[in-house]
């Protein structure tokens, strides 16, 4: 329900879109949502019985949509960010949201990371993926076409300039790679330097989504200083 609004709100078009009014008058919100889209020629009521087979989740909200994959220019003056072998579709999907919130420009999906596209993803995103330009790089050499005269930034747990030293302001490309193996060596022939976040306790590492939400927003606040 929250994506099909999120749609809506974006005026991206409805390709089709199938729901259950039962299910979705269930609530005020939903009501809502079903009276904009009795107005829809792409909208069409249907059974639970056929919602539950389209839908992907075990249990659908009562509503499923298909929308063309968003076409978004990037900004050009905004942070680039790189995800690198990060497959966890939930913290993806996190990491999307809170880079759209720290107005970064563009991210970019390095080989051997997770399908932005993919459902889990999409949802964790929030409604993301219908305002942040999302680019699915084939390889590295496209990256560092993407990244060319910029400061190119490598998060790393320890090793590295803390993340409040770094100048933001200049433009930046930052890396983010995967919790379970890292950033590939691709990243680190890539990068120009490495980016830490100094930690009080034994902990080894942060989240990746936890850990890009700091150096992202730390970024827009040193940026909002100085606009």
């Amino acid at each position: 329900m929250r994506l099909v609004e999120e749609a809506l709100q974006a005026e991206i078009p409805l390709q089709t879109v199938l729901y259950v009014s039962e299910r979705l008058e269930e609530t005020a919100r939903g009501a809502a949502l079903r009276l904009r889209l009795a107005a829809s020629p792409a909208a069409f009521s249907t059974t639970p019985r056929i919602l539950d087979t389209v839908a992907d989740t075990v249990t659908p909200q009562g509503v499923v949509a298909a929308v063309p994959y968003p076409d978004l220019p990037p900004h050009p003056e905004g942070l680039v960010l790189v995800l690198d072998r990060l497959r966890d579709p939930g913290n993806c999907g996190t990491i999307l949201r809170t880079a759209e919130a720290a107005g970064v420009g563009l991210v970019c999906f390095a080989p051997g990371t997770v399908d932005p596209f993919s459902p889990k993803v999409v949802r964790a995103g929030m409604g993301a993926h219908f305002r942040l330009p999302l680019r699915v790089a084939a390889s590295w050499d496209e990256i560092a076409s993407i990244v060319v005269d910029r400061q190119i930034l490598l998060a790393a747990v320890k090793a590295g300039r803390p993340y409040d030293a770094v100048d933001w302001k200049s433009p930046t490309a930052l890396i983010v790679g995967g919790e379970a193996e890292g950033a590939s060596e691709e990243a680190h022939r890539l990068a120009t330097e490495t980016v830490s976040i100094p930690m009080a306790g034994a902990v080894e590492s942060l989240n990746a989504a936890v850990a890009a939400g700091i150096l992202l927003f730390a970024a827009l606040r040193q940026r909002n200083k100085t606009s």
